[in-house]
């Protein structure tokens, strides 16, 4: 995605309310084509938890500036990743990522067990350069 894209989740009192929704947390984005409610349905998950709302697809839920499921259903595969930007009393609102920011692909993970040493036996400073963001979710 180029542009920032903003959404809204909704039905957060369904679920756990906004106490899964924490600033900057990541969540997953899961499109649902057989929603017996809304074909254009896409819920937002996290690991462990599983489902704690819905991207809003309704002009009264969807609020300024964010756009609805139905739009980004058309900009998404079957899932994306969105970042906690705002948590308002019923909604948050998130900005949708992209998922190759988000995913670690199996080379990206160390299996290292022993320190990196340097000659004189101290364990070297590794600076990386990745733009990848580190919370758990792996590619599927």
């Amino acid at each position: 995605m180029q542009a920032a894209t903003f959404v809204t989740i909704t039905g957060l009192k369904h679920y756990y309310g906004t106490k899964p929704f924490k600033i900057g947390r990541i969540f997953k984005l899961v499109k649902e084509p057989d929603n017996d409610y809304d074909e254009e349905a896409i819920c937002a998950c996290l690991p462990f938890i599983d489902r704690i709302g819905y991207v809003a697809n309704s002009t009264n839920t969807v609020y300024q500036g964010t756009i609805s499921a139905g739009r980004l259903c058309d900009k998404i595969e079957d899932y994306a990743y969105a970042r906690t930007m705002f948590i308002t009393h019923s909604s948050v609102i998130a900005l949708v990522l992209d998922k190759e920011d988000v995913e670690e692909s199996d080379d990206e993970i160390s299996t290292e067990v022993e320190p990196d040493l340097n000659e004189s036996g101290k364990k070297k400073s590794k600076k990386t350069s990745t733009e990848k963001i580190p919370i758990g979710f792996k590619g599927e």
